[in-house]
């Protein structure tokens, strides 16, 4: 993290030992679009309050994937080797694992996990089960043996996804997560766990934010039915002429404009909806970043405090993924309009596992993939 960054973050981040006594409601945007010339793009905004130590990792094919169950459990573990290459984010503060939130591989399947909190209960392995995966390692999972949307529907309820607290250390909060998968075909899932069960939902808004579960957002999204793009007409009282104030947006007034779990799933999912289908890839690309423009949230706007602590959510990166091409983009909170561009076809072809700090990638507008790679 740049200097001035990590003073930024200074004036509201506290250390890990007083994190747990604080209830700070995480926010986290993703949307996805498909062009009529068939490009899929996924974005997502991580807003974050505590400095996780994000780092961009490139993981080549055959990495080890691991298949474990709780350790109390003594049960077998299994390593696999990835199929696919994948690039994505980890949080560098996690001890002894590589736990990932957001990416997407080579096959062109894209993945982004969203904070739970409140709703989340994942699943209990018995010793009668054969198939399951830690919380911590599902990302590496999904990413590395995965090709498509539908492959995954089938495969990943014939796990159990489990988490135990005390083989996780280094985190300010448990990992309660919900997930969006997109492939390039344009099929999403969601992917919840509530109640002790998987919940895999069509993403049918295209959209995922936080608490409450998805069925909860789609219900709410029925109070808002009367938004539109296009201005109301005129009204005729009493022989006079009444018009809007100003015609740009007005169809939209009454949209939610706060930071809110549900405000920014309305804002993104209505925003995608009447920006209607984009011609080219690059154009979607655009419709991403610019609906995630729409749910940035500056540093010092989402403030929580409990008793002397104080900590504020802010939109610490955005990753934009062309699941078509195998492009990547990312910008971190002190470079927001200035994106990374990575080609994926070169940084997989070369076979080599890279990494590198969010906050301290070169940021510029262009490609950066042969410069990253020496």
């Amino acid at each position: 993290m740049t200097s001035r960054s990590s003073s930024l973050a200074a004036r509201f981040i506290v250390t890990i030992s007083l994190i747990s006594f604080i209830q700070v409601g995480f926010a986290c945007t993703a949307v996805n679009t498909m062009a009529k010339d068939g490009t899929v793009v996924a974005g997502r905004n991580m807003d974050w309050a505590f400095d996780m130590k994000w780092t961009l990792m490139v993981m080549p094919q055959g990495t080890p994937v691991l298949l474990s169950a709780p350790a109390k459990m003594n049960l077998p573990a299994e390593q696999l080797s990835s199929k696919y290459a994948f690039i994505g984010v980890s949080p560098a503060i996690l001890k002894g694992a590589n736990s990932f939130l957001e990416g997407q591989n080579s096959a062109g399947l894209g993945m982004s996990g969203n904070f739970l909190p409140g709703f989340t209960e994942y699943q209990t392995v018995s010793k009668q089960d054969k198939n399951y995966v830690s919380i911590v390692n599902l990302g590496a999972f999904v990413l590395g043996m995965f090709s498509t949307v539908n492959e995954l529907k089938q495969e990943l309820p014939k796990y159990k996804v489990w988490f135990d607290p005390s083989e996780v250390s280094g985190i300010p909060t448990a990992p309660w997560l919900h997930f969006v998968f997109t492939d390039r075909t344009g099929a999403s899932i969601i992917v919840e766990f509530v109640k002790g069960q998987m919940v895999v939902s069509d993403n049918i808004a295209n959209t995922l934010t936080n608490a409450p579960t998805y069925d909860w957002h789609l219900n709410n999204a029925r109070n808002y039915l009367a938004l539109s793009g296009v201005a109301p007409k005129p009204i005729s009282i009493n022989g006079k002429s009444i018009n809007e104030l100003g015609s740009e947006g007005a169809g939209m007034i009454g949209m939610p404009g706060d930071y809110t779990t549900p405000g920014r799933f309305i804002r993104a999912a209505y925003l995608r909806q009447m920006a209607g289908q984009v011609k080219t890839g690059v154009e979607a690309n655009q419709l991403i970043a610019h609906i995630l423009n729409n749910v940035d949230v500056p540093l010092g706007t989402s403030i929580s405090t409990e008793g002397k602590v104080t900590v504020s959510d802010y939109t610490q990166w955005v990753a934009i993924k062309d699941l078509t091409h195998n492009q990547f983009k990312i910008a971190n909170y002190l470079n927001r309009t200035n994106y990374i561009q990575l080609d994926l076809n070169k940084l997989f072809a070369s076979n080599k596992q890279m990494s590198w700090l969010i906050d301290g990638l070169p940021y510029s507008n262009g490609d950066l993939t042969i410069e990253l790679m020496k």
